[in-house]
């Protein structure tokens, strides 16, 4: 029986057997017994299913990892340590020194360093578009050697709203897959898969998570993307020596992406959540689809308060009629898009400065996109590293606040806004 979206946010993952525990267990074990080598050996081979050691596979982080493939709508997925862990992982499984990727500029500080320093030493290149670009400028982004294109459906902290269709079309038309981070609008907002979209990764210490209590990502395929279809991607479409000559697109079908992702990726690399951690993971799960809609809620009442504001030089909020992303915002993400807001203080940085310094409800963290009300400064903090001209570039000016409201009373937010400007 197929389940709504909210009943899968509790339900789906984990399907007990008669007399085993109804919540997940947490399985604190690195290793598991077996009675036989030869048994254990073609578990090594990838000849069958199972559990050898927890670096590669553990039950408690799989149910996970299948809750959030089942709300995706995506056929398998893989959990990691970090949403950073994730996004390097989606693009490493398929590109190797000599490739290129196409990437939106306008996405998390980290993942743009990610890309533009340490993947570049790697010897993989990067062209960077705006996510507003034009389908002649996305196509003029495209080498030969490209691998994948790479954006945010809501980035991080600009608030662009990503067309999904006209990014996937031009992926699409150069053979290679689009890959998008989901992680402000969650799946409850926006389902990437059904635009097109081909892998999707998330940060699971935001939304996902809830509750700023575990550090995660993801990376979940939809099945859809054809990797058979050129010679681009021979880490999928020819043997594997590291596995005795598996062919995985041949020998795992749909499932190629994910079981290359864990295991060969994961187990070089290694960067596994423990256990705990996906199980506190899940518990935030079991609520999301309760807590997005209050997030929504507050947010637009929050933005909605900021822009008739004499105080304020700007408001960037999707869900605003006066933005300039709301008709997309209407056609990816119609019941809302996050609790994100960005805004400006007239004034400039040090106006900004004095207004976080007096909020009392809000606290000043490095984090977004949890039950409590956060906000951040991310030219000098998150963006920190972008130059002047790159920061220009991604609309991060020096006055943005990113402001992440939280399932509090939206009331008390506003007034704790209020106080503070004034």
């Amino acid at each position: 029986m197929a389940y709504k979206i909210e009943t899968n946010c509790v339900q789906a993952g984990w399907k007990p057997k008669n007399g085993e525990p109804r919540v997940i267990p947490v399985y604190q074990s690195t290793t598991y017994k077996y009675d036989s080598s030869v048994e254990m050996g073609r578990l090594f081979d990838l000849e069958e299913n199972g559990y050898f050691y927890t670096r590669l596979a553990n039950p408690t982080n799989d149910a996970v990892a299948s809750k959030i493939a089942t709300l995706e709508g995506g056929v398998a997925a893989v959990l990691t340590s970090s949403g950073q862990a994730a996004s390097f992982y989606s693009l490493i499984n398929i590109c190797q020194a000599g490739d290129h990727v196409v990437a939106s500029n306008a996405i998390y500080g980290g993942t743009y360093n990610l890309f533009n320093v340490t993947m570049r030493k790697l010897g993989i290149d990067f062209t960077f578009i705006s996510p507003t670009a034009t389908e002649d400028e996305i196509d003029a982004a495209f080498k030969p050697n490209t691998k994948a294109v790479f954006a945010e459906t809501l980035s991080n902290p600009v608030l662009a709203v990503l067309d999904i269709e006209k990014f996937a079309a031009s992926a699409h038309a150069h053979g290679v897959p689009l890959i998008v981070d989901n992680t402000f609008p969650t799946p409850i907002n926006c389902r990437p898969f059904e635009f097109g979209a081909d892998i999707v990764i998330h940060s699971t210490t935001k939304y996902m998570d809830g509750h700023a209590t575990q550090v995660g990502g993801v990376v979940v395929d939809s099945g859809n993307f054809d990797w058979e279809q050129n010679d681009k991607f021979p880490g999928l479409t020819t043997p594997d020596d590291s596995y005795h000559g598996i062919t995985y697109t041949q020998k795992f079908g749909k499932g190629a992406y994910i079981t290359k992702c864990v295991a060969q990726i994961m187990r070089d690399y290694g960067s596994i959540p423990s256990p705990q951690n996906a199980f506190l993971l899940n518990l935030g799960l079991e609520t999301l689809h309760l807590r997005v809609p209050r997030h929504c809620e507050n947010a637009l009442a929050v933005a909605r308060f900021l822009e008739s504001n004499d105080k304020i030089a700007w408001v960037n909020y999707p869900g605003l009629e006066s933005s300039p992303n709301y008709e997309l915002a209407r056609k990816y993400m119609p019941n809302g898009t996050s609790g994100v807001i960005s805004f400006g203080v007239k004034g400039g940085r040090e106006a900004a400065t004095r207004f976080m310094d007096n909020l009392k409800l809000a606290a000043i963290v490095t984090h977004v996109a949890d039950c409590r009300t956060c906000v951040l400064h991310p030219a000098s903090t998150t963006h920190r590293q972008l130059t002047d001209s790159q920061l220009e570039e991604a609309g991060i000016g020096a006055d943005l606040i990113r402001f992440s409201t939280g399932i509090e009373n939206k009331e008390d937010i506003i007034a704790d806004v209020a106080q503070a400007l004034e």
